[in-house]
């Protein structure tokens, strides 16, 4: 155990200021925010030589023959280094790169969260610039790029210059540019929603550092014009002359003007950017400003102008700050991660201009865009649609590393930047939706396959619920499945447009309403005749068809008006099994039902059943899942290789539990003699080949099992319920197996993603029946 990592975590201090509960959050369990980790393993003496002597030499050498396979056979061209002397820390100042070594653990851990890239945090002694350039650029041989982070200004620009002089990685100061895009894009949708033209507009700032100046230039390489741009700081204008605080980067931007305060520029502003204090602007200003002016009022915590001032000053103001609780929030982890995502995907040798230019116009597009699920769920009201409400998209929209790291490594590509151009886009969009949606890669075979098939009307129970909206509006435009909802046509709309979503009922989906149906007699007869001898009375069975959309599904399924059934996102799994049995019922030859689970870790994909349905299945049955799973996994292009494991490995115990998954082993041999299978064995058996040969030798499972065949649904929902959450593992299912037609039973917490899963396997079932 390191020094400093205690035995016990003591408890979250209940209540308490921020200060008291960030302090425990960074000292507990362990402290800091990073660990490394292996990516290789070190399970015996092979490993070892091949990780490090006499192995490593050959990937050395390689190397040393040409430079560019360190990108091949090493970290570097997924690792960035965090550098900060800790001369300007964002609210805190001049602290010191010990004091800023938690803010650049953060950075690194945005790093990878949002972008899957790798970071050491670097703290360096180093106050005057060429210390600081020295020390950096002598990192070149460790780092495929360099995030600059809190250095003050005027020695950021010229650490900055020189390391891009003398550097052949990106170098990129955020505070600088990660600001100057998000600012961009915002001012490129402000205006064009206020109906003006970047080139004529207006634009007063307040604040000369690093960021200010950086979000200026950016503008400017946009369409702004330098005689448009009015530069105020701690000593007013930046006027011709000016002599005091000036530097050869804000003289740029001097004015020949007899304007001195703020008061005397912001007349007819079409834009303010704030980047300096706390109640700047004062709200009798902004009366003086152009019509829809958009405020930029970015200092924190306190922004120039609190937005209830400026919208009470001018209602038809557009406003963005620099904090969460606020719409459009300006906040850098929307870029820097997948800026350097493409450029080191493309062996960038630096970020240029036109790669900027790319992320600006690649955000501004995505704020267009209807809100993905995950960045719905960011806000606690109604979703928010492109306006002056939205002008940049969530910090939390996955789509955003869709959108920039391409348009990024492309602009690289075409400025000649890029030393390992991209040639294929459609397989890096791939790679990067892997990333996005862990499932994208398992998922892949079963897309295709829906995609190319007949089109397939999935209808959808709860047809009401956001999630289902969602998805149905992913699985028209990805051409997956035809959505029927069951749901109140009124609350359907209104929902798509609280939502921010395109389709409308009826006219891009068909809608079944509970209330009014023109078809309610007919599904009324058709319940009564499968469960009328169940003891559902003709006036139960009215009531049930018009208020349980599960069954209102399922008749539909069993009519053909549809051809799968989704349902599960509220209420009891053994509610909905209930309705499927009785109206759908088994496929011929099924003894059950069966749920199987698939979960997806970064070592793959592992299938559980039974997971939800049987209590304590019988060998005969157990066979007969462990089967159909089987069948099942083969759709996502993956060979079955199924474990019946127990608490017995190999006949080491003699019990009614082991005996019976004995038995069902030898009932699957009869069955199915091609099954690649064994069992009864231990769970650690089932996953380790090494430990199960030294058990059984001559096992006839002979890979690590990707399917867990369990005695009794205790054992696999405990098991499964345990594994997803301490591995963080991404959840496809349940599969609902044995049916007579296509339905599943989703769980209560299931993602639009899920659903959209869920339905792509449902059209794939239907299209392609056992």
């Amino acid at each position: 155990m390191s020094s400093g990592e205690d035995t016990k975590t003591p408890k979250t201090p209940a209540g308490g200021d921020l200060d008291e509960q960030a302090l425990f959050f960074h000292r507990y369990p362990r402290p800091g925010k990073l660990e490394i980790q292996a990516t290789k393993p070190l399970g015996n003496q092979r490993d070892l030589a091949l990780a490090y002597s006499p192995g490593v030499a050959a990937p050395c050498l390689a190397i040393r023959d040409d430079p560019s396979m360190a990108a091949e056979y090493t970290a570097r061209a997924n690792l960035v280094a965090v550098v900060s002397n800790g001369s300007a820390v964002l609210g805190l100042g001049n602290i010191g790169p010990l004091a800023s070594k938690p803010v650049m653990e953060g950075k690194a851990v945005l790093f990878k969260k949002f972008a899957g890239i790798d970071v050491f945090d670097i703290e360096i002694d180093a106050p005057e610039i060429s210390r600081m350039v020295d020390v950096i650029s002598a990192l070149e041989p460790t780092f495929g790029g360099i995030n600059l982070e809190d250095i003050k200004a005027p020695e950021c620009f010229e650490v900055e210059r020189q390391l891009r002089a003398k550097m052949d990685i990106p170098v990129f100061h955020d505070d600088q540019h990660g600001t100057a895009i998000i600012v961009a894009a915002a001012i490129l949708n402000g205006l064009e929603l206020a109906g003006k033209d970047i080139a004529k507009a207006k634009i007063v700032t307040s604040g000369a550092g690093a960021a200010a100046l950086a979000c200026l230039n950016l503008l400017v390489e946009l369409g702004a014009r330098r005689e448009n741009i009015w530069v105020h700081d701690l000593e007013g204008l930046v006027y011709e002359g000016r002599e005091v605080l000036m530097d050869e980067w804000k003289s740029i931007y001097a004015q020949k003007s007899d304007n001195r305060v703020l008061a005397d520029s912001i007349a007819n502003a079409d834009v303010f950017l704030g980047l300096s204090a706390a109640g700047v602007l004062k709200p009798e200003l902004l009366v003086q400003m152009a019509d829809k002016p958009l405020i930029m009022a970015l200092a924190n915590p306190n922004p120039e102008i609190m937005p209830s001032l400026a919208r009470a000053a001018r209602p038809d103001a557009m406003i963005c700050t620099g904090r969460s609780d606020f719409p459009n929030q300006v906040n850098n982890v929307l870029c820097f991660p997948y800026i350097f995502r493409g450029a080191l995907d493309c062996g960038a040798r630096t970020i240029n201009e036109e790669m900027k230019m790319a992320a600006v116009r690649a955000i501004a597009g995505l704020a267009r865009e209807e809100p993905s699920d995950v960045a719905a769920r960011a806000y606690s009201e109604e979703t928010p649609i492109f306006g002056p409400d939205y002008l940049i998209p969530s910090p939390f929209d996955q789509r955003l590393i869709l959108r920039i790291a391409p348009a990024v490594a492309k602009a690289a590509a075409d400025s000649g930047v890029a030393a390992r151009p991209i040639t294929d886009f459609d397989a890096y969009l791939d790679q990067l939706n892997r990333f996005v949606f862990r499932s994208g890669f398992i998922m892949k075979p079963i897309f295709t396959l829906a995609k190319a098939a007949e089109k397939k009307r999935v209808i959808f129970s709860e047809g009401e619920d956001e999630r289902v909206l969602r998805a149905a509006q992913v699985l028209l435009e990805e051409g997956t499945a035809l959505p029927i909802l069951i749901g109140r046509p009124q609350i359907i709309e209104s929902r798509l447009k609280r939502y921010g979503l395109r389709i409308r009922p009826e006219t891009d989906f068909e809608v079944i309403n509970p209330e009014s149906d023109r078809r309610f007699k007919d599904y009324v007869d058709q319940y009564l005749s499968l469960v009328g001898r169940l003891g559902v009375i003709p006036e139960a069975a009215r009531t049930i068809v018009r208020t349980n959309y599960t069954v209102i599904g399922a008749i539909a399924l069993k009519r053909g008006e549809a051809d799968a059934l989704i349902c599960g996102l509220e209420g009891r799994y053994s509610r909905h099994l209930r309705d499927i049995a009785q109206i759908i019922g088994k496929r011929p030859g099924a003894l059950d039902f069966s749920a199987m689970s698939l979960l997806i870790s970064q070592h793959g994909a592992t299938f559980f059943t039974d997971t939800f349905v049987t209590f304590n299945p019988t060998s005969e049955e157990i066979a007969q899942k462990t089967i159909m799973a089987a069948e099942e996994i083969k759709r996502f292009g993956i060979t079955p290789r199924a474990a019946l494991v127990s608490h017995s490995n190999f006949g080491s115990r003699e019990s009614e539990s082991a005996s019976k998954m004995r038995r069902a082993m030898e009932f699957v041999r009869e069955l199915a003699p091609d099954l690649e299978a064994d069992g009864e064995m231990h769970g650690e058996s089932a996953i380790s080949q090494v430990l199960r040969k030294r058990v059984m030798p001559s096992t006839t499972l002979h890979e690590d099992a990707n399917l867990l065949v369990f005695p009794n649904l205790d054992a696999a929902n405990i098991t499964f319920g345990v594994v997803k959450s301490m591995i963080d593992g991404l959840h496809v299912g349940p599969i609902l197996l044995g049916a007579a037609l296509p339905a599943h039973i989703l769980s209560p917490s299931v993602t639009s993603r899920g659903v959209v899963n869920m339905a792509a396997l449902a059209v794939v079932e239907a299209s392609h029946p056992v």
